[in-house]
């Protein structure tokens, strides 16, 4: 059987300083990466209680983990430096951000890059929302308008009116269109039922976090393709994207003592309790937690944080949380889902927080990621 060729992107983070943003990117030009995607937070992962180098050899430099530049304005920055590359984030939502506006950025974006950027859109997560004065009940309701409003700013001609539970427009203009053939394209972070739903009825592409095998992703692939199918769409014109968190290393030895890291380690605390549960553990933070979506970080102290820490199963993050090794069995891997269905992965290379050296390698494996995945097997 011939694997079909996988796209690689990189995502990069939103913080200060610019000029090492800018340079990542550059790096991903030279090698020829397929996409660029930033984040959109208002603050990070990490709290401040156990910000310090004990955690990460990055907070020497930065003095607090929570400086996050606007996504919108940043990639207008960086919409002249990406050269063929696509640009996009993801992702975004629109409880924060009204759906309107979103598309007038995206659209505005669409002028400014060479090739139709991706704006990728969730429901949302607690962190950026109710520690800032947002509702953050019934997210999928809202996503679903929000949908369905984007597409049709991207596409009518004329004012737009829409009668909804959470929006509503009373002919409104957005008559700023993209230019012929850069339509920007709408890539939904979706993981359960009702979101891989939406993703087959209104999404051009689909771009999952929490995905922990080939299995899993084909078989929920396989529900956006039914939804899409039930529509009237053609299910091969929905991009099956995956974003993954990565620990690279030139060895195995190596990439292993990295997992180990209490810096590492801590993204375990992301896996929603379902997973937990899986491998016989409760969740330190409750057996109804989603994940990374219902945790707000600056909520726990640092007794809280490092006892969470330490009881993440180090079975979670070998067997499909994290993508891990070195760059042969990173790529021998995501082969695996491509053979899934998978066409488009962003890697966040993790490893990065645990040491200069490490975040240097890990951005020249991705050259070695993305020569390996270009090519026929």
């Amino acid at each position: 059987m011939v694997a079909r060729k996988i796209a690689v992107g990189l995502q990069i983070g939103t913080q200060p300083p610019l000029r090492t943003t800018e340079l990542f990117v550059l790096f991903a030009r030279l090698m020829r990466l397929d996409s660029i995607m930033a984040i959109d937070h208002f603050q990070n992962i990490f709290p401040t209680a156990i910000w310090d180098r004990e955690l990460s050899w990055i907070a020497a430099q930065r003095p607090t983990p929570h400086e996050h530049f606007d996504y919108q304005v940043f990639l207008g920055r960086l919409a002249s430096q990406v050269g063929r590359m696509r640009l996009g984030v993801g992702v975004t939502d629109a409880i924060r951000r009204h759906p309107v506006v979103i598309a007038q950025a995206m659209l505005t974006l669409a002028h400014m890059t060479k090739r139709a950027p991706i704006l990728g859109i969730g429901a949302g997560e607690r962190l950026n929302i109710e520690p800032y004065g947002f509702d953050f009940s019934h997210p999928v309701g809202r996503l679903e308008e929000a949908l369905k409003i984007i597409r049709m700013c991207f596409r009518s001609t004329g004012p737009v009116s829409f009668e909804g539970e959470y929006y509503r427009l009373d002919g409104a203009r957005l008559d700023l269109k993209a230019p012929a053939g850069k339509t920007p394209a709408i890539w939904v972070g979706a993981h359960g039922p009702r979101m891989l739903r939406l993703t087959g009825l209104y999404g051009d592409g689909w771009y999952p976090t929490m995905i922990i095998s080939p299995a899993d992703y084909a078989s929920k692939l396989a529900v956006i393709h039914a939804a899409a199918r039930d529509a009237g769409r053609d299910p091969e014109s929905i991009t099956p994207a995956l974003h993954r968190f990565a620990v690279i290393g030139p060895t195995e030895h190596e990439t292993q003592a990295m997992l180990d890291t209490k810096v590492i380690r801590a993204f375990g605390l992301s896996a929603p309790a379902e997973l937990w549960h899986k491998l016989g553990r409760e969740h330190p933070f409750g057996e109804r937690l989603r994940g990374y979506v219902d945790i707000v970080p600056e909520r726990y102290d640092r007794k809280t944080i490092e006892a969470a820490i330490a009881a993440v199963p180090p079975e979670l993050l070998q067997e499909g949380l994290l993508l891990w090794g070195t760059p042969e069995q990173v790529a021998r891997k995501l082969r695996k889902f491509g053979d899934a269905g998978l066409g488009h992965v962003v890697i966040a290379p993790i490893s990065g927080l645990v040491s200069r050296r490490a975040a240097l390698y890990s951005m020249r494996a991705l050259y070695e990621i993305k020569r390996m995945l270009g090519r026929d097997s």
